[in-house]
């Protein structure tokens, strides 16, 4: 191992050899689990009774690809009648809701089994138990005080629960419940006739949700994220995952987790963010490679109209957030609630998101739930050290019937309200957050890995860091920082810096890109970056580039 990765490894607190790229062998057992027993037999009695199952995914990345593991994991597993659904985030809302489960009544599955949520859906679960349908919840949303009255549930992060990893995803909870059950079967005999179905084909499904969902990359979700890309870039991911690459232009061979986070995930997503998560799911679940190229182009399209709704609302929430700060006499907010009634629900996180790195603040951003309506559905964002789904936990003790209905994790959380209560519910979470942040959480800090010695900016050292993750939340790609001599620099689309290097010690320029870098003024002479290390796939032969995260002048 190189010397570099060994120090990188030891920053991210792993000094054992087998965890720093863990495998299969080293997962967590799925018995860990609390309730795996009672989940496995309600799926292999309904198994075993021809009962219809009905898996219902939520319309996010991680709901899509749980949903279609769940999907294909059951019919690999002997579930003769599986069929699935999704909520419209227009239609339904978040989640199992009374709604979709009358949409659904005419199905009449014997088991319903959620993905990606339903911990926090106590009025679904109960429609339909109502209906006569035993229900399995798989989630790993942090649930509230009361569970909800399913036949069975599986989440890591009930309290009590002892499996170790508490950073899975929904689509890694159900792709455990699988395992389990394929154990169950086997004990029971079930593929005495034939050969046992291999799960490990599903993990490149497996890869794409937990890398999309941004869950921490703790050594469980590496071993799955590793396994995954391994079989997407041999060529071996599902017909839809391969097209999608394909229309993305990306190179499959090459793939990173950086690349299923920037590229595969929010085309995905867009689907459910502007259309129907539908069409995502049957791009997962389909055989069909002309099938799979069109739905692909498609969410292409879906995604780039989505950029383009992004940009809109982000510069109206760049406008409030500019007014914001002019009246408070140029100190930043310690939390920031926004709203515009002609923004749409579908893209209000990627606005929170956008406004939570601006300010280093959380941020919520609210959307009417559809034209004209009432209601609002909001998207919540936090920094690290400020628990945002526990900050609304707070308002809505505090203050009991403001939020309609909550979730969420630490970073990302989700809510409703009515329009009359916005003002409200914006002094009532300033308050928490006034009371509970910490002031050390506002200081917004660049964390870098150090400086690179000139032998180290090589091919050799930029290959060895991509193929040393998955890196991601939690395990963060390397970052590095040095002084640079800037030898030549010209615009690129009017936005992008593009730098040509000196570096001493080393005789030839290092060239660096900085995305949306051109601030109008030419650099300085020397300056003092942060970069990433990767290998320049544009111009091939060995060469290397550094993409630049942060410019001071020298």
């Amino acid at each position: 191992m190189l010397p570099l990765l060994q120090r990188l490894y030891a920053a991210r607190g792993v000094t054992d050899a087998a965890q720093a790229q863990p495998r299969l062998a080293q997962l967590h057992p799925p018995e860990l689990m609390g309730s795996m027993q009672a989940a496995v037999d309600l799926l292999a009695k309904a198994i075993a009774a021809d009962q219809r199952i009905l898996v219902v995914g939520d319309f996010d990345c991680d709901g899509a690809t749980a949903c279609a593991v769940g999907v294909r994991g059951l019919r690999m597993l002997g579930a003769r009648d599986v069929v699935h659904a999704v909520p419209n985030r227009l239609l339904h809302g978040y989640g199992l809701s009374p709604s979709l489960v009358a949409e659904l009544a005419p199905l009449q599955p014997g088991l319903l089994v959620t993905v990606d949520h339903g911990i926090a859906c106590h009025a679904g679960v109960t429609a339909a138990k109502a209906l006569g349908w035993q229900v399995l919840v798989t989630d790993h949303h942090l649930p509230g005080e009361q569970l909800p009255p399913a036949d069975a549930i599986v989440d890591p992060n009930i309290s009590g629960d002892a499996f170790p990893s508490k950073a899975l995803a929904g689509v890694g909870v159900i792709f455990y419940v699988l395992m389990a059950l394929r154990r169950h079967l086997r004990l029971q005999g079930a593929f005495a006739q034939g050969a046992e179905p291999d799960l490990l084909t599903l993990l490149d499904l497996v890869a794409v949700g937990t890398v999309a969902d941004l869950v921490a990359l703790d050594a469980n979700n590496r071993a799955l994220v590793s396994a995954g890309l391994r079989r997407l870039r041999a060529g071996q991911g599902c017909v839809g995952l391969q097209a999608l690459i394909e229309a993305s232009g990306r190179d499959a061979a090459r793939l990173s987790a950086t690349d299923i986070g920037f590229a595969l995930g929010p085309r995905l997503n867009a689907a459910g963010r502007l259309e129907d998560m539908a069409l995502g799911i049957e791009l997962l679940l389909t055989e069909d490679r002309t099938q799979a190229r069109e739905i692909a182009q498609t969410l292409e399209q879906i995604n780039a109209e989505r950029r383009a709704v992004q940009q809109l609302m982000t510069d109206d929430a760049e406008l409030a957030v500019s007014r914001a700060l002019l009246t408070a006499e140029g100190e930043r907010p310690i939390a920031a609630c926004l709203f515009d009634a002609e923004w749409h629900p579908g893209v209000v996180g990627l606005v929170a998101s956008k406004m939570k790195d601006r300010l280093h603040r959380p941020v919520i951003a609210f959307a009417p739930s559809e034209p004209g309506s009432d209601s609002l559905r909001g998207s919540a964002r936090s920094i690290a050290g400020f628990h945002i789904r526990d900050a609304l936990a707070l308002v809505n003790a505090a203050h009991p019937g403001l939020i309609d209905k909550f979730g969420g994790h630490a970073m990302a959380a989700g809510l409703s309200l009515p329009h009359a209560r916005l003002d409200a519910f914006q002094q009532a979470f300033v308050a928490v957050v006034e009371s509970s942040m910490d002031p050390a959480a506002l200081q917004q800090l660049l964390m870098s890995d150090g400086e690179l010695a000139p032998a180290e900016l090589d091919f050799q050292h930029a290959e060895a860091l991509r193929l040393a993750g998955p890196w991601g939340q939690g395990f963060p790609e390397p970052l590095f920082d040095g002084h640079f001599q800037v030898a030549r620099w010209q615009v690129l689309k009017e936005k992008h810096l593009k730098l040509s290097l000196r570096v001493p010690g080393r005789a030839e320029p290092v060239n660096a890109i900085h995305f949306s870098g051109w601030r109008g003024n030419a650099p300085a002479s020397h300056v003092h970056i942060a970069y990433r290390l990767v290998s320049d796939d544009y111009r091939g032969g060995g060469a290397i580039q550094l993409i630049i995260e942060h410019c001071a002048d020298a």
